[in-house]
């Protein structure tokens, strides 16, 4: 005959999670937990299992285990001289004590009488379920095997008795894995809103820079730290620090709590058209001399001495602005045999020989130009006043193009315009010398007229 007994021990499990601590008791194999009374009580595992026994075994509950007998001993039929049987004795290594199971024999000690119940009798030294004991007024008591030290919890482990047993239980802080008592991490669990220290059973929480801890050990309190005025100029609080801001023109110095004059020429070489000084807190733009400040308060613009007053000129002089400056013009003088027929134009006459081969009428123009002007640009337009007809027009640079800055580009018949190809840096005077050559077959005709054209190239580019 085969016997099978079990019974487990309890344990107790302490789920940690985020900012509260949950506890759920669960009952090792065999019992159940019991919400009412709060305590683990026995399975029915015979009730409960499809098929707790196999073969011929029949099942018999035991207080935490079950038993699997064979069938037989519930139909055996005994007869008044059945010989007695041995007493069988089978022993539960996990559970540290012996039952002696001895088969049924007939009623009276081997009388006529009828025949006894299918189930086996069964002797043990104690009339009591196991952990219990037979008191001497035949109760049964509960063993405390935490008392009695025949408990079998690990060193690291709490005993806790139990009616009928005992539970393996951990002190708060640890919990039970793999039969021993080890630390819980809260930390994992996230129980400090922000730093947390595991120590041995528990765990401390502290802040990050910018916060205090609060009352309740565990979450953490922003500090205003511009209450303390840190900063030179403004201050803004936020979530765990503090910003300093400075005022227009200043900038945060590395230590992020002073300000420090902001060098805005040092930004751009195009802040101011001329130049850029640097102020307290901010910046101004000075211009040349026979310039003034814009309105925009970064842009030269010209002085015109001439509408203005203040020049030089005399009253037989003529007074010619230019960007950043101005010069006097003396009285037309024409050279012979040129003769002046208008404040800016001489001619010399065809009727006289001493103008054969010389242009017909030198026309003075005067303009000015900035210093280093972007290139190509149109500056100039030259264009024919009397037209004949069956003539045609030819328009050319005659002199002072040595430095080839310029060329003619003709635009029509009787036009053409003077064009800019390199820059030009100034302060410089140019004189050019635009010849408009006439030209008409049908009389063999053939002449010229100048127009002599001075160009002030401004210091500036502007």
């Amino acid at each position: 005959m085969e016997l099978y007994t079990r019974r487990d021990n309890v344990t107790l499990e302490i789920h940690v999670w985020h900012n509260i601590m949950h506890y759920m008791c669960t009952c090792t194999e065999g019992f159940a937990f019991d919400r009412r009374s709060r305590q683990c009580i026995d399975v029915d595992e015979c009730r409960t299992l499809p098929e707790p026994c196999f073969g011929a075994m029949g099942c018999v509950n035991q207080n935490g285990g079950y038993l699997c007998l064979p069938r037989n001993l519930y139909n055996r039929q005994y007869r008044q001289d059945t010989p007695a049987v041995p007493d069988q004795v089978y022993q539960d290594p996990s559970a540290g004590f012996s039952d002696t199971f001895l088969p049924a024999v007939p009623g009276g000690g081997g009388g006529r009488g009828a025949v006894e119940p299918s189930y086996p009798r069964v002797r043990t030294t104690a009339q009591c379920i196991l952990g219990y004991t037979l008191a001497e007024d035949g109760t049964c008591n509960d063993i405390d095997e935490c008392e009695t030290n025949s408990h079998h919890c690990n060193p690291t482990q709490v005993c806790i008795n139990t009616s009928g047993g005992y539970t393996c239980s951990c002190t708060e802080g640890y919990w039970l894995i793999g039969g021993q008592c080890q630390d819980i991490d809260e930390c994992r669990y996230g129980y400090c809103q922000q730093l947390c220290a595991n120590v041995p059973g528990s765990y401390s929480c502290s802040c990050n820079p910018g916060f205090i801890l609060n009352p309740d050990s565990r979450t953490c309190q922003d500090v205003d730290e511009c209450e303390d005025e840190p900063c030179s100029h403004g201050c803004f609080n936020t979530y765990g620090s503090f910003m300093c801001n400075c005022d227009e023109g200043f900038e945060l110095a590395a230590d992020g709590t002073t300000c420090i004059d902001l060098d805005e020429c040092s930004f751009s070489e195009f802040l101011c058209q001329h130049r850029c000084v640097n102020t307290p807190g901010s910046f101004s733009c000075i211009c040349p001399p026979g310039y003034y400040v814009f309105e925009d308060g970064r842009s030269c613009e010209d002085v015109n001495e001439c509408d203005t007053g203040n020049n030089t000129c005399t009253t037989a002089q003529v007074c010619f602005n230019f960007q950043g400056g101005y010069t006097c013009l003396d009285p037309l003088q024409c050279r012979p045999p040129y003769i002046e027929v208008s404040d800016n134009q001489c001619m010399c006459s065809a009727e006289n020989p001493a103008c054969r081969d010389k242009p017909f009428t030198i026309l003075y123009r005067h303009m000015d130009l900035s210093s280093g002007r972007s290139v190509p640009a149109d500056i100039f337009q030259m264009q024919a006043t009397t037209r004949y007809p069956g003539a045609f027009y030819i328009f050319q640079i005659k002199s002072g193009n040595d430095g080839r800055e310029f060329y003619m580009r003709q635009t029509s018949n009787v036009s053409a315009t003077l064009v800019l190809s390199r820059p030009i840096k100034g302060p410089k005077q140019v004189v050019l010398d635009l010849e408009m050559v006439t030209v008409n077959n049908v009389i063999n005709f053939r002449g010229s007229s100048i127009i002599r054209l001075t160009i002030f190239v401004s210091e500036h580019p502007f």
